[in-house]
């Protein structure tokens, strides 16, 4: 199974971008959205470096939302 994680747009450069939520910066590649409009600001989710598919802020936010509620359960089998 494979997982994106939803981030913010916060700089661009070319096909690169710099990408942060939640306190995490990551510099990610956006040559497989060269055909949307990516403006800073914008969300997107990201699998191994690459941009996949630009997401709204609310999918963004419910993602994350969900990715935490994993986080709190599986600590209770640790």
């Amino acid at each position: 199974m494979c997982l994106a994680f939803p981030m913010q747009i916060v700089e661009i450069n070319g096909f690169e971008a710099r990408c942060l939520f939640k306190g995490i910066q990551r510099t990610v590649n956006l040559f497989l959205l060269q055909d949307e409009e990516i403006q800073v600001g914008d969300y997107v989710l990201i699998h191994v470096g690459y941009a996949l598919q630009k997401v709204d802020e609310e999918e963004a936010f419910s993602t994350w939302e969900l990715l935490d509620q994993l986080a709190v359960n599986e600590s209770d089998y640790a």
